[in-house]
């Protein structure tokens, strides 16, 4: 398409006040030409949106927008023109004239290489048409699990108005709720246990016309993308397959394993059992102990039996307590003269639990104490002997009793199976280039059997947990368009599960609403672009499909990487690893941010006025950057930001473009990387930690210094240490010189 391009300048905010804005525009019409080129003193009003939307309807018949005012994170919809129109914002607010001295040469020189670098940008930027298959697009939902969590999705759901097909692999739905005996209070004054009230639930799910129930069923495949998938269930024998939008996998947890507790008596002892055992007990009728059947008088409960221990599962369970005081209630009623003994690290009862334990504390027939159980041994007669360091009373004390109950934890069923690491299988050359690379290990748990390249589950988390990103995005895999709920995804009780599903399942229906319009999901919600692969260069070297965070591509039988763009959430990490730089988005490509680098201005090094160039995480950098803006702070005039999708898109031949251009230094800002990753794409800063050790030593052979390129990892919260981050690094490139390529 023929480029119309329109420039219109902000002059509010402090701008006029800071530039000179007649030769800001001066380097649009000089340089440029464009179609148009006006101000406003406000152009975020009314009447200066009116202005760009005249010239986009009248004879200029302008098709591409420059705005230059404000940060590209605020305003978006003033300045919202439509995918037929290309627009970039150019921020001279937050990033020039709020973070730069009024009226220097410096601000100047800063705000007019912004605006090049927008012109030159819309100019390689392409419309975006969102992306629509050949096939029917599905928004129908599968859940995955009929427990309290899949139940919830499912009704949810169904009363949103989309059909739902749930699979649960026992004969019956409900899940682990079915061997409660009792639940604790959910209703005022919040100290009498109540009945379950799962039945009700799978009551409405089966007589919901938009449900449609598979019980005693497994999933033996699932194939395709959001709105693309096809599932197919396994039956009695039968396979029946079942065209799906998106999937909320709500599959539960199992109790962790007793077998390797025996330093707590489990298997060494009679009576010590679990609490899941005690539950059956309830529910029987009457709790005895294994050994002689005899009614128990007495009984202990370790706390934390296996949970928030480093040798076994490190994470607090969430329901050992509540769930202990429970069971300790169950004896209190069945026997007003016995006695329960609840030793725990910490008693966790948030919320309207606390009145519950309150109510605990003030029976008679309770002890409760803070201890560390240092040895469990039986006696003649089979009782329990259980040897406390007590550290509320500051001594050792020892209880004997008719059974033990070992509050043990909860184990995500994700977490359940086979460890299987991604196979790369690259050819001698390729598996060169991805040796650095780290594989995702996979659990092959058997709950999705997804028929993806990158494996069968979505990757996990902490200890096993499917969460993409733990503080950001709950619900969210690694796997665009599956969401997890309850116990699967974290260790959660009942009502926070109800929670949990209610919201998984709202962003499974987003997904779907967003994908049928050819749209991005979270983080970049509503993006219409999406990667095209110019497969005449491809070399088959696999970097883009191992590296790819979600899953996005398949491969064929001669490894060429098979798109499916509803799986992808247009990180452009795919861009960044491509060596013959295939990869390409309409308005995000490796020639694009190579041309605004080349549009820099740089001064001769006589001008003692270095430059350097700043790739930005829009997600967590490019934010904390216009934060400094905010609070006024400033920060070295001789740098040049440009936002990235995710420092994993970072193509290593921006390197190059910089240094020969006579840029002296690029700094990198990124998201945490790590155990406690902030990566809105997962792996995006880690890929590009990778990539920047080979340019360490390709700067060092060429003799230009290392230190020209850094990478900083930080989050939006980091913003009053950015100044300090950048004016180091320019002192650092003060200190190694110019760079010697400047001129040529």
């Amino acid at each position: 398409m023929e480029k119309k391009v329109g420039v219109y300048i902000c002059k509010g905010c402090g701008i006029a006040d800071s530039l000179d804005m007649e030769a800001l525009a001066a380097v649009a019409n000089d340089e440029f030409s464009p179609a148009a080129c006006k101000d406003h003193d406000f152009l975020c009003s009314e009447a200066g949106v009116q202005i760009i939307q005249e010239d986009l309807n009248g004879d200029e018949a302008v098709n591409a927008v420059v705005v230059a005012a404000c940060s590209p994170r605020v305003m978006q919809d003033v300045f919202d023109f439509g995918p037929s129109v290309v627009l970039d914002r150019v921020n001279l607010r937050e990033q020039v004239v709020w973070s730069q001295p009024k009226g220097e040469e410096d601000t100047q020189m800063m705000a007019e290489d912004y605006l090049r670098m927008g012109i030159t940008k819309v100019g390689d930027m392409e419309p975006l048409e969102p992306f629509q298959p050949e096939e029917e697009m599905s928004k129908r939902l599968l859940v995955v699990g009929g427990g309290l969590a899949g139940l919830t999705a499912s009704a949810e759901a169904a009363k949103a108005g989309y059909e739902v097909v749930l699979a649960e692999k026992e004969a019956q739905l409900g899940g682990w709720m079915n061997k409660l005996h009792k639940q604790a209070p959910l209703k005022h004054p919040y100290t009498d246990l109540e009945d379950v009230d799962i039945a009700d639930r799978i009551k409405a799910v089966e007589q919901d016309g938009n449900v449609t129930v598979y019980t005693g069923a497994t999933i033996e495949k699932i194939e395709g993308a959001p709105c693309l998938y096809t599932a197919h269930i396994k039956q009695n024998g039968n396979v029946v397959t079942e065209r799906v939008g998106s999937i909320v996998v709500a599959t539960g947890a199992v109790p962790y394993d007793p077998s390797n507790l025996s330093h707590l008596g489990f298997g060494e002892c009679d009576n010590v059992i679990t609490n899941a055992t005690l539950e059956e007990l309830a529910s029987k009728g009457s709790i005895t102990r294994p050994s002689d059947g005899r009614s128990v008088k007495s009984a202990a409960f370790i706390l934390c039996a296996g949970s928030r221990d480093p040798e076994h599962l490190s994470y607090c369970s969430s329901t050992c307590c509540i769930e202990s005081l429970k069971q300790a209630k169950y004896l209190r009623l069945q026997d007003k003269d016995a006695k329960a003994y609840i030793i725990y690290k910490d008693m966790r009862t948030p919320g309207h639990y606390e009145l519950f334990y309150k109510s605990m504390q003030e029976d008679e027939g309770m002890f409760l104490t803070k201890g560390e159980v240092s040895s469990v041994s039986e006696d003649e007669n089979k009782n329990v002997v259980l040897e406390v360091d007590d550290t509320l009373l500051g001594e050792k004390i020892q209880l004997k009793v008719d059974m033990l109950v070992l509050a043990t934890g909860m184990e995500t069923n994700a977490a359940i199976g086979e460890e299987v690491e991604l196979d790369l299988e690259a050819d001698e050359e390729g598996a060169a280039e991805l040796e650095d690379v780290p594989a995702d290990t996979i659990i092959k748990s058997d709950m999705l059997n997804l028929d993806y390249r990158q494996g069968p589950e979505a990757p996990p988390l902490h200890s096993g947990f499917p969460d993409s990103h733990f503080i950001c995005f709950p619900y969210e895999s690694r796997r665009t368009g599956i969401y997890y709920a309850g116990s699967v995804r974290a260790p959660l009780d009942g009502p926070s599960t109800i929670d949990d599903a209610g919201g998984a399942a709202l962003k499974a229906i987003q997904c779907m609403e967003l994908t049928s319009q050819g749209m991005a999901v979270h983080p970049r919600a509503g993006d219409m672009s999406y990667p095209d692969f110019f497969m005449d260069r491809c070399t088959q070297c696999k970097r883009c499909t191992v590296e790819c965070p979600f899953g996005a591509l398949n491969e064929d039988e001669k490894g060429n990487p098979l798109p499916n763009p509803t799986r992808c959430r247009r990180c452009g990490v795919c861009m960044g690893a491509c060596p013959e730089r295939i990869i390409s988005f309409k308005n995000y490509s490796v020639r694009m941010i190579g041309n605004l680098i080349k549009g820099i201005n740089v001064p001769d090094e006589w001008d003692e006025k270095p430059r350097f160039i700043i790739l930005a995480c829009e997600n967590d950098a490019y934010p904390a950057l216009d934060m400094v803006g905010i609070t006024r702070q400033e920060i070295s005039p001789w740098a040049r930001v440009i936002p990235m999708r995710c420092l994993g898109g970072l193509n290593l031949i921006w390197v190059a473009d910089s240094l020969s251009k006579g840029i002296d230094g690029i700094l990198l800002l990124g998201c945490r990387h790590g155990d406690d990753y902030q990566c809105h794409f997962m792996k995006g800063s880690e890929l590009a930690e990778i990539r920047l050790s080979k340019v360490a030593e390709t700067l060092d052979r060429l003799a230009l210094e290392s230190d020209r390129v850094q990478l900083v990892q930080l989050q939006i919260s980091d913003y009053p240490e950015l100044p300090r981050i950048i004016n180091e690094f320019s002192e650092k490139l003060d200190e190694v010189g110019p760079n010697p390529y400047k001129g040529f």
